[in-house]
């Protein structure tokens, strides 16, 4: 009995100081680093004691942090199902949403909140109202928004700071495009250093085992008088055709694909690798067609028909991106549902499908280029991107545990995300920002509407702030740069060919590690 009551003393004393040491724990973490290792210090302690309390402390922090991580345990979950490369493409997915979060926020906070805060209520016309169609056409009650190029003023607010509202827009877009061109630059640049230079062409199992863990329709409202009501007829006669171009272009991009998959089927390759790229290939070009042929139509067709143009063109945009995600939804259903049963019910040879990694990114590849375009047209296009892209990541999650099978042959899943990373480089974001600069630097401004009304360009905006800064001669400086740096050819001629050559030491450099690599391997063959 004593010896009992001595084993009860004991556990309930462990059992108090491992929860005064958990306690003791969560004190630790709350603090910063400097304090943390001085409240170590100070305490009543053995050495092995605080050794042990600061050697924990690393594992919660990051257990922690992945806690906190979005998506981390259903990544975990992907990746330890289906592998690492069925795992890029929601890796992908996160990795654009986070853009996309951070454009909205600059935009936002630069853009629309000062206007919101001079203009608080939007100058929408009396006969104007919500009706719900606005949601998929975009037009009716949203032009008069915030939500297009139309909404914005060109005032300068006098307060405590005066703010321009033209300089905002333009530098606001620009520092955006050229922070998303260099984060490209820099995940492509560390990606490929991982996944070429330092890879190890013969490891592919090691390399797996290594890397494979980690929205109805709204009835119109009933009107009392024949004209009204014969006048909204016909004005859902006019949504249903601008409804057309993206539902077209939607098929499209949906149906097309699909047939590259099937012929893909009967097609032979010697590896994976050739067969995804080969896929990859005719998806791009046919992004890339479809593209170029509405941005030709907007710059030379729109731009000259229509009186507040960029509004309309920020319109079609967010039509496209509302379609593209109905459509994405549609693609689960037929290309990834309706192929799992007809492989486990009427065509058993088929089998359950895997999942296309190639087409599934190259369409989170077109929707994010849609938002590059648009964020000049839509400052808040990205809003709408991130709702898409957050629902479409548990869409497809769901559809890739309920249809599809891990894939039967590996792949090099790090040197894809590579690949992607390079085709959303280029041609996607030089292609999206060329239309952004060359509306900004050759096509004239509505004259109604838009914060540029009155400028032959947008650009024009850059060379009025530098007359008015010529008069300042604490900013003379600033012209010196401007008029010297920026509008000099000789400036541009030089950073191409700086940047060519750093790409060719990089390319000798990676070559040279390459065969240094290769050499050492053979050595150790010898060796051994």
């Amino acid at each position: 009995m004593q010896l009992l009551q001595r084993q009860q003393a004991a556990l309930c004393l462990v059992i108090l100081c491992l929860t005064e040491e958990q306690d003791l724990v969560k004190e630790l973490l709350a603090m910063s680093a400097r304090d943390r290792t001085r409240a170590i210090r100070d305490l009543p302690m053995s050495f092995e004691e605080k050794k042990h309390i600061r050697c924990a402390l690393p594992v919660l922090l990051k257990s922690a942090r992945q806690t906190l991580e979005l998506w981390q345990g259903i990544m975990k979950e992907i990746g330890g199902k289906f592998g690492s490369s069925v795992l890029s493409y929601f890796v992908f997915l996160k990795w654009l949403l986070m853009f996309n979060i951070f454009s909205f926020l600059v935009n936002f906070g630069f853009i629309t909140i000062p206007l919101l805060v001079y203009d608080p209520s939007p100058n929408i016309p009396p006969n104007v109202s919500f009706r719900g169609l606005e949601l998929l056409s975009g037009a009716g009650y949203f032009t008069y928004t915030v939500m297009y190029y139309g909404g914005y003023n060109n005032a300068t607010t006098v307060g405590q700071v005066e703010y321009d509202m033209q300089l905002a827009y333009f530098f606001t877009i620009a520092v955006y495009m050229v922070l998303c061109g260099i984060a490209l630059i820099f995940s492509m640049a560390s990606s490929f250093r991982q996944n070429y230079v330092l890879a190890d062409s013969v490891s592919d199992s090691a390399w797996q085992l290594l890397c494979s863990w980690d929205f109805s329709v709204t009835n119109e409202r009933a009107v009392r008088q024949r004209r009204n009501n014969l006048r909204v007829q016909l004005k859902v006669i006019d949504i249903a055709e601008t409804l057309l171009v993206p539902f077209v272009v939607s098929l499209m991009n949906l149906a097309i694909p699909l047939f590259y998959s099937l012929f893909n089927k009967f097609e032979h390759y010697s590896s994976q690798r050739r067969q995804i790229y080969t896929l990859v290939v005719r998806n791009v070009f046919l992004r890339l067609v479809i593209l170029a042929v509405l941005c030709y139509y907007w710059m030379n067709v729109v731009a000259e028909k229509f009186s507040c143009w960029e509004s309309m063109v920020g319109q079609a945009l967010y039509r496209l991106v509302i379609f593209d995600f109905l459509f994405l939804m549609l693609g689960s259903f037929f290309g990834e549902f309706l192929s799992n049963v007809i492989g486990t019910r009427l065509l058993p040879s088929l089998g359950v499908p895997e999942f296309d990694v190639a087409r599934n990114v190259l369409d989170l590849i077109y929707a994010q280029t849609l938002a590059w375009i648009g964020i000049y047209f839509s400052p808040l296009l990205p809003a709408i991107q991130i709702l898409k892209f957050f629902l479409l990541f548990y869409l497809k999650k769901v559809s890739l545990i309920q249809n599809c099978q891990p894939p039967r042959r590996s792949g090099r899943a790090a040197q894809m995300r590579t690949i992607f990373i390079f085709l959303l480089f280029f041609p996607f974001f030089v292609g999206a920002l060329s239309v952004v600069a060359y509306t900004a630097w050759t096509l004239s401004p509505s004259e109604q509407c838009g914060p540029f009304r009155g400028l032959n360009s947008t650009f024009t905006v850059v060379e009025v702030w530098m007359t008015d800064l010529e008069g300042l001669s604490d900013s003379q400086w600033v012209v010196w740069i401007y008029q010297h740096v920026i509008r000099s050819e000789l400036f541009y001629f030089l950073v191409t060919l700086i940047i060519i050559v750093i790409i060719y030491i990089f390319w000798q450099v990676t070559k040279g590690r390459q065969e240094l690599i290769r050499l050492l391997r053979q050595q150790i063959i010898n060796v051994s």
